[in-house]
């Protein structure tokens, strides 16, 4: 499994970040071979507007199975859904507290729809 992780920092011991669209750094973790990578989200942090959506466009492009954050705007929260991906808040701990949660299915995802 494919997961996104909103983060404060740039390791597993990061916290998690509570905001989705002006999140510090995403870091891109897989269940399958326990890879993961950080990408910076700098650009967002600094823009005026869309910030959700526009945080939305870059992490579709990791085909991520869920994406885990402290927060979702609803303009962020529609365009995850129509992109298929699942959410979960989870709104305090590290990057890898939500990885442990997530390998012994303790992270329930909302059930989105259309």
């Amino acid at each position: 499994m494919k997961l996104v992780i909103t983060s404060q920092g740039n390791d597993l011991s990061s916290k998690v970040d509570p905001r989705f669209g002006r999140a510090a750094h995403f870091v891109l973790y897989d269940t399958s071979d326990d890879s993961f990578q950080v990408l910076s989200n700098g650009e967002n942090i600094k823009a005026s507007h869309r910030v959700g959506v526009q945080a939305v466009e870059t992490i579709a492009a990791l085909k991520p199975d869920i994406v885990v954050s402290g927060n979702f705007g609803p303009k962020a929260s529609e365009a995850l859904v129509a992109a298929g991906i699942e959410t979960a808040v989870y709104t305090s701990g590290t990057i890898q507290d939500v990885i442990e949660l997530v390998k012994n299915d303790g992270l329930e995802p909302f059930k989105n729809t259309k």
